[in-house]
This record gives structure tokens, C-alpha cells and sequence, in this order.
């Protein structure tokens, strides 16, 4: 294969010239061009059987030359890659058997450079069309900041922990919750653009002027901070992207399939999307045609993968919904039954235990429900009622109550012991002619003694029903032991639920949801099911108590 050496000398006329305009005691290095510039090409499973690899695309390259500096490696799919040792390992993605030119620039003292060319051909087996496809939309299409959902940004471990290693488990970002502070609201600004230009994917990132840098590389920069901020910073022009096979240790978990979609973004160049974790290689970990997971390790820090989350509508941020005006509620001041004019009941054991499997039969009796000393008292008890081994109560506002978008505030201690499942919740009043899950149901609280204090909240709709609801968890100590106020913001923009001012989910609220319609409010105290599972054989009874209900609209 033949050669072709170019040596590109800097003027030395023009630098003699330079030289003679300082004073005398300022003086240049000498200026040395490197010489003897040999590459060498390493063909990763490169056989007799097979001449261009094992199908992978992979080529070690190794480069030296007599007074070299430093080197620098472009390939002619539009990528390149700077190397201080020589040394670069490339994976070339175009599917099939290509070659391709490979230029390793050395460079000597005084900034001299020396160039040499080779050829190498290679075989790739790995494609993706559909990703490409969903990213570039067969033309060009822009990406943002996914800035509505939560998670749109997290952190997790990246480690041979299979049953943490796919997900952020450190770290989620609430919606947008960078757009709070003008150190980090530059990140929503980002416009990412994958466009197709005959079979190569081209990429652009418009950053708005300001890049949101972790602070481990703000130096990058040219600035230093001790916290993550934006900094001024230009992203650069159009990088080529190729896509490989992810060789993460997510694809290591027995589940992976399930996981991660196994394919890896490259951007040449640098490149990077949108917060810079000094890294330019993303896994996919799922793609649609309108919301893409990514998944980066951080860059000098093995031990970290951010997850990154895009959609193709660009999330407005809705001003926060002004719910202040009282027009519901009841402070349970009258010991007895609960107050007829606001609650009716669900009564036994329903169909196959309300859907759920449940092992408790529903009464309005006062052993299970009571007003007393200025609570809601719901208490599930173990004892033959209905045909079940367990009684408990399950009120209601159906018919009493009813309402479209405002805020609800529950003050409630809730029972313990393996088995219960209380749970203050919301259902569209228009069930009847809308069945479920097609009339939507809000969960504002779910809990299960089997994982105390876990506060969960999900939202059911078409497509999200059942064991596939939107549902979001934090751990709010002694809920057991404490009153603490859970609530719900519920407006045209978003649904969004809380324990004491501590965001525990958020989901977009659109037009093709059924959460624009009235609800009316539920409480009850379940035991076993889907959900409580197992219950535990010495429980004899606990219960909810609920100090006050409150809408606001």
C-alpha cells in the first residue's frame, strides 16, 4: 500500500523576520519538523479467514516519529482525535466492508508538522437504521431537554450491580428544577439537532452561548466553579455521528434486553448533548420518534452515569396554578359518623377484592370508621366480616362532591404492620360511563407496612394501568408515628403530588389525558392485594387517621 509523506513547514522567512523585530533577549526554540512518521494499523480479529476483522470495525492505531511532540488522527468519515502518545483506537461504524483514509499529524517543536497517510479497510457488521431514523426523522430533526418530566437529568452507579446499574438511583432532577436558578437554567436552552446527509448522521448543538458544566470540568471552560453552573462556552460546529454496539455493564445484567436499547452515540469532535460530563459517547438506552434516555459515564469518573432524558416538543413551563381560595373541606370537629353531606361508602368485598385481590371486606361500621377527638379514624381489623378474615372502611365524595383542576391537602397518620395498604386517592366521577382506567385515577398517597415509610403516588390512565402506572416514590420518615400533609397540585399543565412540601411525583397534563374532567376524593385503608401482598399472621388492627381534608381552587 503506498505512502505519501507531506511535510508542512511554517514559514521560516516570515518567523526570521519575527525574530529580529524583539529585543535581543527574547529568543524562539529552535524549530524541528518530526521525521520517520510510521502508522501502524491493528485490525481488531483480523484473520486469514478474515482479511478486515471481526465485523466490529475496531482498529488500534499506533503512531511514532523521531522528535514528535504531540499527534493528531483524522479519519475520513469526518471524525478525528487528538493523541498525545500516538496511540488511538477507532471503531468505524458505516455498515459493510469500507475503507478508509486515516491522516496522523505530527507535530514537532515550534509547531512544525509532518503528515503521513495510510488506507485501511475494514469490516463493520453493526447498523441501527431505526435509531437513525428516530433521531434524524429521515431528514433533520431538534431535540430538548425532556424539562417537564422528572429525571430529565439523574445519576446512578455504574458498576456489575445488575439491579441498579440501568437506571438514576442517585439522583433525579424534578421538572424543571434547573430552570430555578440562573447557574443552571442555560440547560434548557439547548437545541440538538441530528439531521441525515446521505448515510451520514451529522449533529449540531446550539447552547444558547452557555454550556451547564458539571463542575469537575469547568476549567474546560476557562473558569472554575464549585458547584455546577453555566458557563460561557461555544459548543463548536457540526459533529459526524456514527453509532456502535454499547459495550456498557448494563449489557453485561442477565435483563439487559429489557434495559437498554444497546446501541452507542459517538460524536466526533467532542461533541457532547447539552451538559458537559467531558464526554462524547451516549448509550441508548430508549428511543422513540419523540422521546429519547440516554446514558453517559461521567469522564474521569468511572463510577458515575448520568441519564439524560429528550423529547421533540420543547416543554413550556407553565406559571405555578394560584390555588388559594378554600371552596371544600372538613376538619372532622364532630365525634360520631362521619358528616353524611360530604361522605358516602364503599361496601364489601367488591369484585375480586376491588380488582386487587384485596383480603378485607369494606363496612360503615363504627369499628372500622369513626370521628373522634378531632380525626378520621379508619381502622382495619383482623376478624371474620362478610366473608372475609379482615374489616376496614373505604369513604368517598361520589355524589357529594366532585371537581375539576385545584389543590388538595390531606393531614394524615398512616397504620403500620406488614400487610396494610392505605391510600388517599382521586377518580374521575365520569367512571361510569368511562370505565377504568379510562376515566383516570390520581393516587395522591399509597403506602405498604412491608416498606414502611415508602410514600408512593401514581398516576392510571389508558396505557398506564394497573402494574404499568406513572408512579414516583420518596421515603418520608415516621409516617406511621407523624401527622404529615399530603397533597396534590392538579391544573391544565401538570399533576404534581407531594408529602410536606416534598415533591413525590410530577407528570404533564395534555388534552389526550383524562385528568381535565371532575374528580372526587377517596380514602381507605385496604390489606394484602396486588400492592400490600402478604399479610403478617400477629397483625390485629391499625388505622389511618386523618385530621383534615381541604380543596382549594
Amino acid at each position: 500500500m503506498s505512502k505519501k509523506i507531506i511535510i508542512n513547514i511554517v514559514s521560516i522567512l516570515t518567523i526570521l523576520l519575527m525574530v529580529g523585530c524583539q529585543e535581543d533577549d527574547l529568543k524562539f526554540g529552535d524549530l524541528q519538523a518530526p521525521t520517520n512518521l510510521v502508522i501502524k494499523a491493528e485490525i481488531v480479529g483480523k484473520t486469514d479467514a478474515d482479511p478486515n476483522g471481526d465485523g466490529s470495525g475496531s482498529v488500534k492505531f499506533v503512531a511514532t516519529a523521531a522528535d514528535a511532540i504531540s499527534y493528531k488522527y483524522v479519519f475520513s468519515d469526518g471524525t478525528s482525535v487528538n493523541s498525545p502518545t500516538g496511540k488511538a483506537d477507532k471503531r468505524f461504524a458505516k455498515p459493510g466492508l469500507n475503507t478508509y483514509t486515516v491522516t496522523v499529524v505530527a507535530t514537532g517543536r515550534g509547531g512544525v508538522e509532518t503528515n503521513n497517510s495510510i488506507e485501511v479497510t475494514v469490516q463493520s457488521d453493526f447498523s441501527d437504521p431505526e435509531a437513525v431514523t428516530f433521531l434524524t426523522g429521515g431528514t433533520s430533526k431538534k431535540w430538548y431537554w425532556s424539562a417537564s418530566e422528572p429525571g430529565h437529568l439523574g445519576v446512578g452507579q455504574n458498576d456489575a450491580d445488575a439491579t441498579k446499574n440501568y437506571f438514576a438511583n442517585y439522583y433525579t432532577a424534578t421538572p424543571f428544577e434547573k430552570a430555578a436558578s440562573p447557574e443552571s437554567s442555560c440547560l434548557y436552552d439547548n437545541v440538538l439537532t441530528f439531521s441525515l446527509d446521505g448515510d451520514v448522521v451529522k449533529y449540531q448543538l446550539d447552547n444558547g452561548g452557555a454550556t451547564f458544566f458539571n463542575a469537575a470540568f469547568a476549567s474546560v471552560a476557562g473558569g472554575s466553579s464549585p458547584s455546577d453552573a453555566c458557563l460561557t462556552y461555544n459548543a463548536g460546529g457540526t459533529k459526524i455521528v456514527s453509532l456502535s454496539p454499547s459495550e456498557s455493564v448494563v449489557m453485561a445484567n442477565p435483563n439487559h434486553l429489557t434495559q437498554t436499547r444497546g446501541t452507542t452515540i459517538n460524536f466526533s469532535d467532542g461533541g457532547f448533548m447539552g451538559y458537559y460530563i467531558g464526554q462524547s459517547s451516549y448509550e441508548i438506552i430508549s428511543i422513540t420518534a419523540n422521546r429519547m434516555v440516554v446514558r453517559a459515564v461521567m469522564g474521569g469518573n468511572p463510577a458515575l452515569a448520568w441519564y439524560h432524558i429528550f423529547t421533540t416538543t420543547k416543554p413550556t413551563q407553565a406559571p405555578p396554578a394560584d390555588y388559594t381560595k378554600l371552596v371544600w373541606s372538613d376538619e372532622f370537629d364532630t365525634d360520631g359518623a362521619p358528616d353524611a353531606t360530604k361522605w358516602t361508602y364503599d361496601l364489601g368485598k367488591g369484585d375480586n377484592g376491588w380488582g386487587n385481590s384485596e383480603k378485607q371486606n369494606y363496612t360503615n361500621s363504627a369499628n372500622n370508621v369513626i370521628v373522634q377527638g378531632g380525626s378520621l379514624k379508619i381502622t382495619a381489623k383482623k376478624e371474620a366480616s362478610g366473608g372475609a378474615d379482615y374489616s376496614s372502611a373505604r369513604l368517598k365524595t361520589d355524589g357529594k362532591f366532585k371537581f375539576t383542576y385545584g389543590k388538595v391537602e390531606i393531614k394524615a397518620k398512616l397504620p403500620t404492620g406488614v400487610g396494610t395498604w392505605p391510600a388517599i386517592w382521586m377518580l374521575g366521577s365520569n367512571y361510569a360511563t368511562k370505565p377504568w382506567p379510562a376515566c383516570g385515577e390520581i393516587d395522591i398517597m399509597e403506602h405498604v407496612g412491608k416498606n414502611q415509610n415508602v410514600i408512593l403516588s401514581t398516576l392510571h390512565y389508558p396505557g398506564h394501568s394497573g402494574g404499568d402506572g406513572n408512579t414516583g416514590s420518596k421515603t418520608i420518615p415516621n409516617v406511621s408515628t407523624e401527622f404529615h400533609v399530603y397533597k396534590t397540585v392538579w391544573s391544565p399543565a401538570s399533576v404534581q403530588t407531594f408529602a410536606d412540601d416534598v415533591l413525590i411525583h410530577s407528570v404533564p397534563n395534555d388534552g389526550t389525558l383524562p385528568f381535565n374532567s371532575d374528580f372526587f376524593l377517596i380514602l381507605n385503608v385496604a390489606m394484602g392485594g396486588n400492592l400490600g401482598g402478604n399479610i403478617d399472621a400477629a397483625f390485629t388492627q391499625s388505622s389511618m387517621e386523618i385530621d383534615y381534608v381541604r380543596v382549594y381552587q
